[in-house]
């Protein structure tokens, strides 16, 4: 179809543009994987096609066009707003954002509507952004914008004012190259300004092609692009990629900005005061979080480990890639040294959101314990969270294994096969979810084990085996020193919480073969409950040997201890880790608990 025989559009209802948005979409998410292969800028950590795709994925699983074009645009911009990834995902969600707000509220609206409204986002996204770079997708959406605006009188027809402004992106796009030193070294141009392209391309072929059923079918593309010539990895100051949803803030802009700037840097404050975006790259994602908590409601967080992501591009180990949850307790060294990819639980102390381990460290988790009358509530990780973390992993390794938590415990293991069967189709490549049957320490060992067996060379379908045998020889005994958490989170009832007290009876969870939590045993206080632990493994390792075996607390670093020297002796070696222990066991075995986790043979 010419341009010629195209009809011409002098109106945009709600319905255009949600159609327009989605071919736009399809776009970006086929070539998600070429976008992640050029992302060197600002950091290399090869995801800005995974986060540009998130984003704006959310508007096609979950939206439906209206006729009114203000509520549709309000519609886009709220939903990839919410689920704005990456420095990228949330400019171009903020750019939407802008579009919506400059937009009165019109059923359909003109081409020099439209051309102002654009004209008038610029501003918001240079607003948001604390330290705008030029020749990134900021300029390019700029020069776009001018486009549309200077061509408002002129060009009467939406149809040619799109398919015109391809020359104008292309030359801003080619010219991002020359206008950073970092993309001239690695000779590409900037991802999310490749990505933005991309973007209004899908509109044009739209246009051209007239095609409503294809849009219905969005794909990952999955062939292999060619890699970058010599890419130049680029030391990455600040490890995690972090961004918060704050509901009702009390802060305005310059005060948040005042505080992120203690924190890192690519600084952006997207959205208004009922509902703000923030993102930041930074070493200290939980002392942020402690601070952001008194600005407002944490409503969303998210911290992608950006050092994680760069050795998946430039430097893995192997070829197969090992997931697992924020439940595995196993110490941070050895999760860095075997490249394990962590996605955190998610706990809520009343509204107030965080990730585990990320966002919000043990110590912090047991003194807001303490502290607060909520009662913390833990969520699985959820579907779309594996989604974006198998994408990314899928563009560099040849197949993945996730091990996470027991079943019974969580949807978590639920959420990561459904994610797996997905993308493993899309991408055509194995991934295998192992469902522990177990967690904590007891996971943390078996993710051990397994990144051991990866290491030895092992072929993806020899390791599934292994690790599944290797559930069956799991164990943990938690020595629990206080009841009233058991209560507090309604593992114990109060009646039985009270004859418990008088009697001053301290019980031993522990997590059964079919991987549901019960109490293996109790005593009259915690030595004694300590001391049968220390009797059921002796028995245990005279008839199987202990493969290796971690110590976890509850901020009690003398229970730890003791257990250590115990365990040393018992089967002379160091153990494989001693780590505060999840605050998902902490919550309900409260402060104080020591646990020991062991792998046999």
């Amino acid at each position: 179809m010419t341009l010629e025989t195209l009809v011409p559009v002098n109106e945009m209802d709600g319905r255009r543009l949600y159609y327009t948005f989605i071919a736009g979409a399809r776009k970006v998410i086929e070539h998600q994987v070429e976008l992640n292969k050029i992302n060197v800028f600002p950091v290399n950590d090869g995801d800005t096609g995974t986060n540009l795709a998130s984003t704006i994925r959310a508007v096609v699983d979950s939206l439906r066009p209206h006729r009114s074009y203000k509520i549709t645009a309000d519609m886009i911009a709220e939903t990839t707003l919410v689920n704005a990834r990456g420095n990228s995902g949330i400019i171009f969600a903020q750019f939407l954002y802008g579009m919506s707000t400059e937009t009165g509220n019109f059923k359909t609206i003109t081409i020099k509507q439209f051309a102002e409204s654009i004209k008038n986002s610029v501003r918001y996204i240079y607003e948001a952004v604390a330290n705008p770079v030029e020749g990134t997708m900021i300029t390019v959406i700029k020069d776009w914008a001018n486009y549309i605006y200077d061509n408002r009188n002129i060009i009467t027809d939406f149809n040619q004012l799109f398919i015109g402004s391809v020359e104008v992106l292309n030359r801003s796009l080619k010219a991002t190259t020359s206008k950073l030193a970092v993309l001239t070294k690695a000779n590409v141009v900037d991802a999310g300004a490749r990505g933005f392209v991309f973007f209004v391309e899908g509109i044009i072929d739209f246009i051209t092609n007239r095609n409503l059923k294809d849009l219905i079918q969005v794909k990952a593309e999955t062939a292999l692009f060619e890699k970058i010539e010599e890419p130049i990895p680029e030391k990455v100051d600040f490890r995690y990629c972090t961004e918060a949803l704050v509901k009702n803030s009390s802060a305005d802009n310059k005060s948040l900005l005042t505080l992120l700037n203690r924190y890192g840097n690519s600084i952006v404050i997207a959205g208004s005061d009922k509902m703000r975006r923030l993102h930041l790259h930074t070493n200290n994602p939980s002392g942020l979080f402690n601070e952001l908590r008194n600005t407002g409601t944490l409503a969303f967080q998210k911290a992608d480990d950006m050092v994680r992501q760069s050795e998946v591009v430039y430097n893995r180990k192997w070829k197969i890639a090992l997931v697992t949850d924020s439940t595995c307790d196993l110490a941070q060294e050895l999760i860095d040294n075997y490249q394990i990819n962590m996605l955190p639980i998610n706990i809520h102390f009343g509204e107030n959101h965080y990730l585990d381990k990320v966002t919000i460290k043990p110590d912090q988790f047991y003194t807001l314990l303490k502290e607060n009358t909520d009662y913390p509530k833990s969520s699985q990780v959820n579907e779309k969270s594996f989604t974006n973390l198998y994408s990314h992993l899928a563009s560099h390794y040849d197949s993945i294994i996730a091990i996470h938590l027991s079943d019974k415990l969580s949807g978590t293991f639920n959420s990561s096969q459904k994610a797996a069967q997905s993308i493993s189709k899309e991408f055509g490549k194995p991934i295998s979810v192992i469902n522990s049957r177990n967690l904590s320490g007891a996971l943390g060992l078996l993710v051990l084990r397994t990144a051991k067996a990866i290491e030895a060379g092992y072929s993806h379908e020899q390791l599934v085996k292994m690790t599944e045998k290797w559930t069956n020889d799991l164990r943990i005994f938690v020595s629990v020193k206080d009841i009233k958490y058991l209560i507090r989170g309604g593992r114990l009832s109060a009646v039985k919480g009270l004859i418990a007290r008088i009697l001053n009876i301290n019980p031993i969870v522990s997590i059964d073969s079919t991987g549901k939590a019960i109490v293996f045993d109790k005593a009259f206080n915690q030595k004694a409950n300590m001391e049968k632990v220390m009797k059921y493994i002796a028995e245990l390792n005279r008839k199987n040997r202990i493969w290796n075996y971690i110590v976890l607390h509850a901020n009690n670093i003398e229970g730890a201890d003791w257990f250590t020297e115990k365990m040393q002796k018992l089967c002379g070696k160091e153990p494989a880790s001693v780590v505060n222990i999840s605050p998902i066991i902490g919550a309900n075995a409260g402060i104080g608990a020591a646990a020991v986790a062991l792998l046999t043979e």
